[in-house]
């Protein structure tokens, strides 16, 4: 499965663990693994092996702090695994942390809120060697398509001293890291997803989707 169903994943756990206000998934930048994670295998078409690690289990507002964090996250997980299709969701269990976020062929997410703390961490391992026709795919991704995610369009970035930063006024040309007539990047999440170019269509600008690029290239 591609980087995008893993991302449909860790999105369906986002939206429902029980913050009360909204969280997202972003991709991690931390490679590292401290503590533990809840984890449960799921046995389908294909597998997956999934993990939540939450900073804070004291900020579920769920009405169920005395209960185990399992038991807590089990309404995560099986929103998790309704992008998958049929299978068996297995028992969840407490490991360390860097068995699920370390293990070769996992994507790690962040989930922010809007000040941009991170409350968990997701890591989902795909079994690569399932079958993933285009039909189950199409069926699987139906029961996500009211799952919001932030698409971002970037024509380039700059880094720039702070004291720059603080003398920038209206009229200033700061210049990108890219030359004129580049192609613009796809961004799903956070992640690269394809490159396109930027139009105008009825008055508002738009883009053109010009490549999408696949899992290997977009790692």
């Amino acid at each position: 499965m591609s980087t995008f169903h893993e991302t449909a994943v860790a999105a369906a756990i986002a939206g429902r663990l029980p913050f009360g206000f909204p969280v997202i998934p972003a991709p991690s930048t931390d490679p590292g693994a401290r503590g533990d994670a809840v984890a449960i295998a799921f046995t389908g078409t294909p597998g997956a092996r999934i993990a939540i690690q939450v900073a804070d289990p004291d900020a579920l507002q769920d009405g169920s702090a005395g209960a185990a964090l399992a038991d807590r996250l089990h309404p995560a997980f099986e929103a998790a695994v309704a992008v998958l299709g049929a299978g068996a969701l297995g028992a969840a269990e407490t490991v360390p942390a860097t068995e699920v976020f370390t293990t070769p062929g996992t994507q790690v997410f962040d989930v922010v809120g809007a000040d941009g703390t991170v409350l968990a961490r997701v890591s989902v391992r795909i079994d690569a060697g399932a079958g993933t026709g285009s039909a189950g795919t199409s069926g699987r991704l139906s029961r996500i398509a009211g799952v919001e995610m932030e698409l971002v369009v970037e024509i380039g970035r700059t880094r720039m001293p702070v004291r720059d930063v603080l003398t920038l006024e209206p009229g200033r040309v700061v210049e990108l890291d890219r030359a004129a007539g580049s192609p613009a990047d796809i961004r799903l999440n956070g992640r690269l997803i394809g490159h396109g170019t930027v139009v105008v269509a009825d008055g508002d600008f738009a883009l053109r989707v010009e490549r999408i690029l696949d899992t290997a290239e977009a790692g």
